[in-house]
């Protein structure tokens, strides 16, 4: 479990490129994504260079103890509608025990806290059921399914869809804030 003052959620920079890259590569993320096709760097580079431009996208790197752990990115940033939907990986293979709660913690804070979002929404494919229990933990409620929503290994996989809302995360943070931080901060 960590110290809250340990861990750190920046935006993503040009540098942190190859290694980004690497985590989303890796056989075990490939699995859980949408897209699961061995990106190359070139294509990599043309995403971020899109991603930078874009308005209602944000991407993130979350560091715990000096260390890299993993990403979450934002992504259909709605000001009118006061909503967005995030994504994330723990891309690092050995991370400090708790980093990646943490690291959902933080997202969250900042969603909330820092862009004023009324709801964030999250999405896993139905058989990974490490995202849906970290959803759960986290405080989302479930909102519906898509049915046969992705082709994956030729077998076409639903999507969960979650929601938690500020109201919720104002409830519940200091809870979640003592089970996932030394000290409970």
């Amino acid at each position: 479990m960590p110290k809250r003052e340990d861990c750190l959620l920046r935006p993503m920079r040009e540098s942190d490129l190859e290694m980004v890259l690497q985590w989303r590569n890796s056989e075990r993320i490939r699995e859980v994504m949408y897209t699961d096709h061995v990106i190359s760097i070139e294509e990599h580079r043309a995403w971020f260079e899109r991603a930078s431009r874009e308005k209602r996208s944000l991407h993130f790197v979350f560091e715990c103890e000096e260390q890299p752990v993993g990403v979450v990115n934002v992504a259909d940033m709605d000001k009118i509608n006061n909503k967005c939907v995030w994504g994330f990986y723990v891309g690092a293979e050995e991370v400090p025990r708790g980093a990646g709660s943490a690291m959902g913690f933080f997202a969250l804070e900042h969603l909330f806290e820092n862009m004023g979002f009324r709801k964030v929404i999250g999405e896993a494919l139905a058989n990974n059921e490490a995202s849906i229990k970290y959803h759960l933990r986290l405080g989302f409620v479930e909102e519906g399914r898509l049915v046969e929503h992705i082709l994956k290994n030729d077998q076409y996989i639903d999507i969960v869809s979650f929601a938690i809302f500020d109201r919720t995360w104002y409830e519940i943070k200091g809870r979640l804030a003592g089970k996932f931080f030394v000290g409970g901060r």
